[in-house]
């Protein structure tokens, strides 16, 4: 494949990797928003705060599987006040530390998306407890980082995505988000002429991903990282 041809394959194929995430956080809204309020719910439901925080988040995590991402931020004037408020009110909870996240989400998936406000909000969320988020919400939090211009810390957010899917699975080795999670890694690691990285990511996709479809195509990835 010549250069020129490669880049613009680069430009028009993954577009939307780099620029339009929207479509793909909200894919991944639906899968971690029930497991994560779940979790939250049995594991400090005997704290009356984090309780009464958590049953809020509940409403808002349905505003946001139904896609209604501004009452889900700002509250429906009938008793839920939104995540923005849950995550000010409740500060040192884990309730407020997850509304972050869900703020930084529903930012995104505005029908004007404001990433700097995703951004704001993403940063204040506590990944340390990895128990409360996701590999999806993980991955959603690398296309935030990619539409602020943060490659590195997108690149670094794709790759934990991978890695948490991959413990998560039985065999260690996640079909579905995991190869999805590198292959984007390895997209933006091309944009930034970081070619030698990209190519690595997309060997391994081939080598470990084998039955998942990320991998059936991965070979033009590899044929044009190599150019």
């Amino acid at each position: 494949m010549a250069v020129n041809e490669a880049n613009e394959t680069l430009n028009k194929t993954e577009a939307f990797f780099l620029k339009y995430k929207k479509a793909i956080i909200i894919s991944v809204v639906a899968v971690f928003v029930i497991v994560a309020g779940a979790i939250l719910y049995k594991n400090y439901v005997a704290d009356p705060q984090e309780q009464e925080a958590s049953t809020a988040l509940a409403k808002g995590q349905e505003y946001m599987s139904q896609e209604q991402f501004d009452k889900a931020l700002k509250g429906d004037g009938a008793g839920y006040a939104g995540f923005l408020k849950i995550a000010s009110d409740n500060g040192n909870t884990e309730a407020g530390n997850l509304a972050n996240l869900y703020a930084g989400l529903c930012y995104a998936n505005m029908q004007k998306p404001d990433w700097k406000a995703a951004l704001e909000y993403v940063s204040k969320f506590s990944t340390s407890g990895d128990m409360i988020i996701s590999p999806a919400s993980q991955m959603a939090l690398g296309d935030i980082y990619a539409n602020n211009d943060m490659l590195d810390k997108a690149v670094e957010s794709f790759r934990k995505a991978a890695k948490m899917a991959n413990s998560k699975a039985e065999d260690n080795i996640n079909l579905s988000i995991a190869p999805l999670a590198l292959k984007k890694a390895g997209v933006i690691l091309e944009s930034q002429g970081k070619k030698a990285e990209a190519l690595e990511i997309y060997k391994d996709i081939k080598a470990t991903y084998l039955n998942s479809p990320i991998s059936q195509e991965i070979d033009k990835y590899i044929e044009r990282a190599s150019n």
